[in-house]
């Protein structure tokens, strides 16, 4: 089991949340149900799929949740 909180990869994947986050509430209004809806899922899957992989009991398994693509 890897500890996900310690990689720099989940890391900077918690900052680029936020910074999507930040980016959308400058969005226009038009936009508030469409890209507003789908940027933060993806932006979110991306440190979901690093802590979810690392609970796997395998390199193999950890390996294939980051090669994971982000799906909007």
């Amino acid at each position: 089991m890897h500890r996900f909180k310690d990689l720099e990869a989940w890391k900077k994947s918690k900052l680029f949340c936020s910074e999507i986050y930040f980016i959308i509430s400058k969005f226009p209004e038009s936009e508030k149900f469409g890209l507003t809806n789908q940027l933060p899922r993806v932006a979110v899957s991306i440190p979901s799929n690093i802590a979810e992989g690392s609970s796997r009991h395998s390199n193999k398994d950890f390996i294939r949740f980051l090669q994971m693509p982000s799906k909007i």
